[in-house]
């Protein structure tokens, strides 16, 4: 990657120091996507990411973390230069981060000696089970239960859209144990290989990567893998996407860094009507306006992290901006890279062909950008 993105003022020496080594490591990494084969392709990733040291940027150093806390910048570095090379690579790194945040940020001691170290060491693969047919952006209506029976609770209902599906070892799994609404939900870990848990379907995107339904039949789990109290759910779950929203800009930014890097390289070798295709007026036009949407988008997503990082207790309008723009932006950096490839752009094969593929998803998960504008008006207007 070619960009002065370090230079700011948002990052300190060690951010510099870490993302030196993470690009010679990258540069040396001998993993190769298979989309034929997203389940292999991301197992072979984790492996590969917890060999490397990077799996630690999930965690606080004192399970074996690379700084004190975890580093919203750190992960959005790393989100950032994995996705300039492989959206699969990026894919795998973020679930072992958002399936295993809600065990760093609110587990207990037990839970997080359980469940950490094995998704840093790569054995174990986390997912994130939030999302229902009828509960995607709207957390509030979730449907599926948690019912106490003494010191177990037993857990019926259907989860989808769910990353990992079909290929974790454990899902922090979020039920409803009260009333309606954002107060009766509640957190739960629970182990892939529990009596009950199925995955009844797998669903196929226009990006392969593991993605399914993950079914509960009274799944029963110990009251001990609770993460926090009763109603703490919606808290929990808001309080990780707080942290990962600007990751997700990060990773969108990536994606439209490499879409660029890959466009200038075409357009400087690309002759029509005797000229390099960069000699003509519109092409420079649609350079100017790509390498202005990175260089915003990048300005969005570190500056969230960066006030994430110095002590804010919440960035929830930042964040949104950062993940908003950054993916919109991303999406018509890419559209641009397709189409002043021309043919080669809608090829099967063609780097910008992929990247338009995988860029499209970052703009509905975790939040669709219909919702993130809604996020920042309501912030806007309380004040």
């Amino acid at each position: 990657m070619n960009d002065n993105t370090l230079a700011w003022p948002f990052f300190d020496e060690e951010h510099r120091t870490f993302a030196d080594g993470f690009e010679a490591w990258l540069a040396d990494a001998r993993v190769f996507d298979n989309e034929c084969d997203a389940d292999a392709s991301c197992r072979a990733w984790v492996d590969a990411l917890a060999k490397g040291g990077v799996l630690r940027a999930c965690v606080p150093d004192y399970f074996g973390g690379v700084r004190a806390a975890i580093d919203v910048r750190t992960l959005c570095l790393i989100r950032e230069r994995l996705a300039f090379r492989s959206a699969l690579a990026d894919f795998a790194f973020a679930m072992q981060g958002l399936g295993s945040a809600a065990i760093t940020l609110f587990g207990d001691t037990e839970q997080q000696r359980r469940f950490l170290p094995p998704i840093v060491a790569g054995q174990s693969i986390a997912a994130f089970a939030l999302s229902e047919r009828e509960a995607g952006s709207d957390v509030a209506a979730i449907a599926t239960r948690a019912r106490r029976v003494g010191d177990a609770y037993l857990i019926d209902g259907e989860k989808t859209w769910i990353s990992n599906a079909g290929i974790a070892d454990a899902y922090v799994v979020f039920a409803r144990t009260g009333v309606a609404g954002a107060k009766g939900l509640t957190a739960f870990v629970v182990e892939a290989n529990t009596p009950g848990l199925t995955i009844p379907q797998r669903i196929e995107t226009i990006s392969p990567h593991p993605l399914g339904s993950v079914h509960f039949d009274e799944v029963r789990i110990s009251a001990s893998q609770r993460i926090g109290g009763e109603g703490d759910g919606f808290k929990i779950a808001m309080a990780v996407l707080d942290v990962f929203r600007s990751t997700v800009g990060a990773a969108a930014l990536g994606f439209a860094r490499r879409a660029l890097h890959e466009t200038i390289t075409h357009v400087n070798s690309r002759e029509v009507f005797g000229a390099p295709l960069a000699a003509l007026q519109m092409t420079q036009a649609a350079i100017a306006d790509m390498a202005t949407d990175v260089d915003a988008a990048a300005l969005l997503v570190y500056r969230a992290a960066w006030k994430k990082d110095t002590g804010a207790a919440r960035v929830t309008r930042e964040a949104a901006m950062a993940k908003w723009f950054a993916t919109e932006a991303a999406g018509r950096v890419c559209d641009r890279a397709v189409q002043l490839f021309g043919g080669r752009g809608v090829t099967r094969g063609e780097i910008v062909e992929r990247l338009y593929r995988d860029v499209r998803a970052l703009r509905i998960y975790e939040g669709a950008s219909e919702i993130q504008q809604q996020i920042i008006a309501r912030q806007m207007l309380r004040t």
